[in-house]
């Protein structure tokens, strides 16, 4: 399926943010996905890591990333480049908000501390 319609995205509602899937081996990709990352004012992610490099793209807001031990600022049109296995967390400005989309790619897993990878339904 060349085209992915807006209609058709995948959207997942989780406790930090709303993520809808533009791209992914069962939304008409095979090799990359690609995600839009909506987290309200104040949201913040779970500290983790990923098993792929992910590429994140701010669209709108602000956040602070903790990457692997080092707090970075991110803007509209700032992008962050997420290496494998490295520990991090998304804090959205708490007044702006945050946007960002993701390419990964398909198949990643992700990884709280302490537990199994798994594979996040906006990545499937």
């Amino acid at each position: 399926m060349p085209v992915i319609r807006h209609a058709d995205s995948r959207r997942t509602t989780t406790p930090n943010a709303v993520v809808t899937t533009h791209a992914s081996p069962t939304q008409g990709g095979s090799a990359l996905a690609v995600w839009r990352v909506e987290m309200a004012a104040g949201a913040a992610g779970p500290q983790h890591s990923f098993d792929v490099e992910q590429v994140w793209t701010a669209l709108d807001g602000a956040a602070t990333v903790d990457l692997d031990g080092e707090t970075l600022t991110v803007q509209v049109g700032d992008t962050v480049v997420m290496p494998v296995g490295v520990q991090r967390r998304v804090h959205a400005d708490a007044t702006a908000g945050f946007t960002a989309v993701v390419a990964a790619p398909a198949g990643a897993r992700a990884t709280v501390p302490g537990g199994d990878p798994v594979l996040p339904a906006w990545i499937a």
